[in-house]
């Protein structure tokens, strides 16, 4: 089906000279729309008019991504078998499923009064670029030449219709923690996953676990996954079906920092691919002057500032999803028990185009709660989605929010936020700095959410809470604010509310409010190094146990004097970080948690238990259970004597897989040589000769509990970290950097397709220029589109 293909030398003169004499007729604009493109390839946008802004956004998105926007679409759409064939039948069967299916009205009419007006104005300026590359097929980005098949005009309602781009993860645990509770008991299950708060988990009334089996989920995790063309060859890592995604952010006022200005700083953690998950613009246009990360595929930014406020946002985990279990009627596997009768499932018939094959039926079931993903002798399972609401279309809710000009109008915004949950902060210039959660949250009545539930009407959302319920914090007194997935909420919260569970570690954040609180005179500068801290705070807290060790073997001597003289920061080249990170995640985790499962469980239980509880956190590396078994060795070990011989048999056994992995000279090995990033392409297995269709491997730093997150699998492959990173100097807008790796543009061969990568491992960042006189003076190219 494919072939492999550099760009052709006629390619890149077309695509060049287009963006250097720079001029396009472009319908369905009202006036001349001029684009900057600066050295850092940000594009510079200047319309006479919100609808010419957003259309030029849309058409500039597509010049730099198009490959990758038309990816999005088809994955999210259901429609990659067309281009890709039967092999992709059921991945767009489960896509199709989790589409938005309500009302479009109270769609577009939740995210705002002009959502859909620019939303349109966005697609059109997309397709105007999609037809320029059918009409000359020289524009057209190498990958779709090299695949075989041509990109597709989209239509407004495209964006909101698809959902299982977000960033999802509550149905995954309910299901994880009743597997756990089910087979090996509620003390295994504390074992697995922190829970904040500690309540006790509590089997819903009607519930049969014994229906459960981890299979339930695959259909939502084909939906909700990544896109994987083409077989892995002998050698390669899987690649996850989820990775973890977290982010930091900070608010200084300007007490804390060296000008008397706020700063703000954000750097999302998400999978890092090729091309960016984000990509840069700057808009402006009457009543709008907005600059910042958005993704590509969607109108505004949602990152950034815009001359009146600052704002940045880190996943804040609401509880968003319940599976739901149902009796199915042994008569009718289309009615499943509701109340005192049968009740029906709606079913939907689709047609799935498949390339070089038939067109594929499928049949959609749904029931009142949400899409039925799982169906086997008698049971059926559904998700219900907070997600799959009116105005949940990921990011999308940023369309408000970016054009506040005060606090109160940010504020307000902010109730309208749906999907995912998230933590903003938020600065101006009048020194007002501050933290606002949002994001929709039901309200269950009379369960907690922690695990599936009987769908025969027991278990009824009853609506959903208003975003003040949740709680905020605007100029506190230490004037500074900093947030990093970790269980926030304050003393005194109303728990019975039921934000979620399911929080991040709070390593990250502990180490962010220890560095924020040490300093009054922040800079810039600084708070790009506070992104790229990678300090272990983790083994900050196991050392002291390390020192008291005294092992008889030489062996372990070595290891603990080259910990012992360790300052605890997993830089790249550091030997001590390389066996540390070998010893907690590879050793010590799954030897203790072994020895504390055998103290609850038959000797072959634990062994099966272990097996099932270690992979939950194989991407992620959450050291919270570790650390809480070594802080109380004798509960959940039996006793010290204990814990030390597991200290010293682990360490030994790290000693000897980094004397495999690196050689047997310590002073040779270097963390930076297991733990890497390898960008690829989606494509790279199928175009393995493409220009750039891999970036690396690089060397990384960090690890997954570094402020720095450089999250990563089994093989030590870097899966998830700061693509993108942003720190706004706050009223002098010229002042603030960026950075957003590999580069902006995703068309191979494009002096943009990876020339952020060097400063992005390096720790740098390039100005993110805002006032026009700059934008000018630091600009490499300049591109006019007229109305047609």
């Amino acid at each position: 089906m494919a072939r492999a293909l550099k760009p052709s030398a006629e390619y890149l003169e077309v695509m060049w000279s287009a963006v250097n004499e720079s001029h396009f007729s472009v319908a369905g604009l009202s006036a001349d729309v001029e684009i900057v493109v600066d050295e850092w390839g940000i594009p510079h946008i200047y319309a006479a008019s919100s609808h010419d802004v957003f259309l030029a956004q849309g058409f500039n998105a597509a010049r730099d991504r198009l490959f990758q926007m038309d990816l999005w679409r088809r994955r999210g759409l259901g429609l990659l078998s067309a281009a890709f064939g039967p092999a992709f039948v059921e991945q767009d069967r489960a896509a199709r499923l989790f589409l938005y299916r309500g009302d479009l009205r109270a769609e577009w009419l939740a995210y705002g009064s002009d959502t859909k007006d620019v939303t349109t104005a966005f697609v059109a300026g997309v397709n105007a670029f999609v037809s320029l590359c059918l009409a000359d097929p020289r524009q057209l980005p190498p990958e779709f030449e090299a695949l075989g098949y041509l990109p597709e005009r989209w239509e407004p309602t495209d964006i909101p219709r698809i959902r299982s781009h977000g960033i999802y993860h509550n149905a995954e645990q309910e299901l994880a923690r009743a597997l756990a509770l089910r087979d090996f008991g509620p003390e295994a299950e504390d074992l697995r996953r922190v829970r904040d708060p500690q309540n006790p988990v509590l089997v819903p009334s009607g519930l049969d676990l014994s229906v459960l089996c981890d299979e339930v989920l695959d259909v939502y995790r084909l939906a909700t996954g990544p896109v994987n063309l083409g077989t892995p060859q002998a050698g390669e890592s899987p690649e996850p079906q989820h990775t973890p995604e977290g982010s930091n952010n900070w608010v200084l006022g300007g007490s804390r920092t060296a000008s008397g200005r706020p700063l703000l700083a954000n750097d999302p953690h998400r999978a890092v691919t090729l091309p960016s998950l984000r990509y840069i613009s700057h808009l402006s246009a009457p009543g709008l002057d907005v600059i910042g990360g958005g993704e590509p595929v969607l109108p505004g930014v949602s990152i950034g500032h815009n001359g009146h406020v600052a704002f940045g946002l880190t996943i804040f985990p609401i509880d968003q999803e319940d599976i739901y279990v149902y009796e199915l009627n042994p008569r009718n596997d289309l009615e499943y028990r509701y109340r005192d009768g049968w009740e029906r499932m709606t079913v939907v018939t689709e047609t799935i185009p498949v390339r070089d094959a038939d067109p594929q039926t499928v049949e959609l079931r749904y029931t009142r709660h949400g899409p039925v993903v799982f169906e086997r002798e008698g049971t059926a399972v559904a998700i219900r989605a907070a997600w799959l609401e009116p105005g949940m279309a990921p990011y999308l809710g940023s369309m408000e929010y970016m054009r506040a000009h005060d606090a109160a109008e940010f504020n307000s915004a902010m109730n309208r936020w749906g999907a995912p949950g998230e933590n903003q902060v938020y600065a101006m210039p009048d020194g007002t700095i501050g933290w606002r959660p949002g994001g929709l949250l039901p309200i269950r009545p009379n369960w907690d959410g922690l695990l599936p539930v009987p769908g025969d009407g027991r278990y009824e959302w009853a609506g959903f809470h208003d975003n003040d319920v949740l709680p905020r914090d605007e100029n506190p007194d230490r004037d500074w604010l900093a947030t990093a997935n970790e269980f926030n909420l304050p003393h005194g919260f109303d728990e019975t509310i039921g934000v979620g569970y399911d929080w991040y570690s709070p390593d990250r954040a502990e180490r962010i409010r220890t560095v924020l609180a040490a300093a009054q005179d922040w800079t810039v500068d600084d708070c790009l190094r506070l992104q790229t801290d990678y300090l272990s705070t983790p083994f900050q807290k196991v050392a002291p146990l390390l020192a008291e060790l005294r092992p008889a073997s030489p062996e372990l001597h070595r290891a603990l004097d080259l910990l012992g003289a360790w300052d605890g920061v997993e830089d790249e080249g550091s030997a001590p970080a390389a066996l540390f990170e070998i010893w907690f995640r590879n050793h010590l985790r799954p030897q203790l948690l072994v020895a504390a499962l055998e103290r609850r469980l038959p000797p072959d239980v634990a062994g099966r238990a272990a097996a099932r509880l270690i992979p939950q956190e194989q991407y992620s590396g959450d050291p919270r259970i570790v650390l809480r078994m070594l802080a109380d060795p004798e509960r959940h070990l039996g006793s010290s004597e204990a814990l030390t011989v597991i200290l010293e048999r682990s360490l030994l056994a790290a000693v000897r897989e980094a004397e495999d992995r690196l050689g047997p000279d310590a002073a040779s090995w270097a963390w930076g040589t297991l733990h890497f990033a390898l960008l690829e392409h989606p494509a790279h297995r199928l175009l393995p000769k493409l220009d750039g269709a891999r970036l690396g491997p690089i060397p990384r730093s960090g690890g997954s509990d570094t402020v720095g997150s450089t999250a990563f699998s089994p093989d030590f492959r870097q899966v998830s970290g700061a693509s993108f990173r942003v720190v706004i100097d706050v009223g002098d807008w010229d002042g603030s950097v960026a950075v957003n790796v590999p580069g902006q543009s995703g068309v191979p061969g494009s002096r943009h397709y990876s020339d952020h990568l060097e400063g992005w491992n390096a720790g740098a960042a390039f100005p993110l220029l805002y006032s026009r006189a700059a934008v000018d003076a630091a600009a490499s190219s300049r591109i006019v589109l007229s109305p047609a």
